[in-house]
């Protein structure tokens, strides 16, 4: 118990924290508790609750957001007994919970019994589905179908739509219609459209293309230079000059780290696809950053809503005031040269153009 003793003890120390905290310390749980979590201060939100109870719905970014000033800093604070299976999976039901490591706030783990009391029995639940870490359903689109070409001279040799049965431009699900190009493989195709060039903004270099899929088919058969294929699945009409392509054989990623990305970092949002002039909280935006400038999966970025653009009443010099930081965004699918991100926190309407940077860096001076 030293380390209890040495250690300040803060406003909000629960007992039942406390006490699982010296279990925790016990067990040798923690480890070095001094080198984790944040200050009471300067981490945590003013409101933090001294626990929580997970209920369904809820996304761990959401979980965070309720304890922490910014929410991907919960690496930084999170601690579990490793004697707790799958201690990264929290289940409706689950109590986090605020206390003290060693003079830092820290946030803990109470498995919930999976039980739902039901008077005068109680019925156990035989599965829980673990929460999301954000949510998943904005992205799955853009990680399972989205394709970036880097290459677009690529395009020229892939196989593309050339009709359909009874001579149609368009078809759709259980039609069968006919594609000019060598298909491999025996399987599944999808069938891409071509989207919108993203470009530098200073350089003016090509940083992708984008591939929108429109539906998938069976490949059939192959005879010469041309494939049939039957159409499984649409979400827009297939048209003649769709692309056609093997579906690439990956996991659907589902776990995010969020964090900072190691360096500092500065970029620009390139576009919002469907063309939405202003944007909000969980809409996903295109990043002129990519794996290139160091981006990963669960890398955060803060957004910085471009200044005014003034006149100096003096010289007649046109000025462009500081921005100020009006939103943050998570990286979900880096590409080599861009990426595609999730407006996790938005202050004020974002818009194209605006620039993102790593939370460490603070916004930019006024500048000509």
């Amino acid at each position: 118990m030293k380390m209890l003793q040495e250690g300040a003890v803060p406003r909000r120390w629960p007992g039942r924290a406390a006490l699982l905290l010296g279990v925790l310390l016990a067990l040798g749980g923690l480890g070095d508790v001094r080198a984790q979590g944040l200050s009471w201060e300067g981490g945590l939100r003013g409101d933090a609750p001294d626990r929580y109870t997970v209920a369904s719905g809820d996304t761990l970014w959401d979980i965070a957001g309720r304890f922490l000033r910014h929410p991907w800093q919960w690496p930084e604070v999170w601690q579990v007994n490793p004697q707790i299976r799958n201690p990264d999976l929290i289940y409706p039901g689950d109590v986090i919970y605020l206390h003290d490591c060693g003079g830092r706030a820290c946030l803990g783990l109470e498995r919930g019994r999976n039980e739902v009391r039901l008077s005068p029995e109680m019925r156990t639940l035989p599965h829980r589905e673990a929460i999301e870490p954000i949510p998943l359903e904005a992205i799955r689109h853009f990680l399972r179908d989205h394709r970036i070409v880097d290459d677009p001279d690529s395009l020229d040799e892939l196989a593309y739509v050339v009709g359909g049965d009874d001579r149609r431009l368009m078809s759709g699900l259980g039609d069968r219609l006919y594609a000019r190009g060598e298909v491999e493989g025996s399987g599944r195709v999808g069938f891409y459209r071509v989207g919108e060039r993203f470009l530098d903004p200073a350089s003016g270099e090509l940083l992708g293309l984008e591939l929108e899929s429109v539906g998938q088919a069976r490949r059939e058969r192959q005879e010469g230079e041309i494939v049939i294929l039957e159409v499984t699945s649409a979400r827009q009409e297939v048209r003649n000059n769709d692309i056609v392509l093997p579906l690439e054989a990956r996991n659907l990623v589902t776990e995010f780290y969020p964090r900072a990305p190691e360096r500092e970092m500065e970029g620009t949002i390139l576009a919002v696809p469907g063309g939405v002039q202003f944007i909000g909280r969980l809409q996903v935006i295109a990043l002129d950053r990519g794996r290139r400038d160091g981006l990963e999966p669960g890398h955060v970025l803060m957004v910085e809503q471009q200044g005014e653009t003034v006149s100096d009443p003096r010289t007649d010099e046109s000025l462009r005031l500081p921005g100020e930081n009006a939103g943050m965004v998570m990286v979900f699918r880096p590409y080599d040269k861009m990426s595609y991100a999730l407006v996790m926190e938005a202050s004020r309407m974002l818009s194209v153009g605006d620039r993102v940077h790593s939370p460490e860096r603070a916004p930019g001076a006024a500048r000509r």
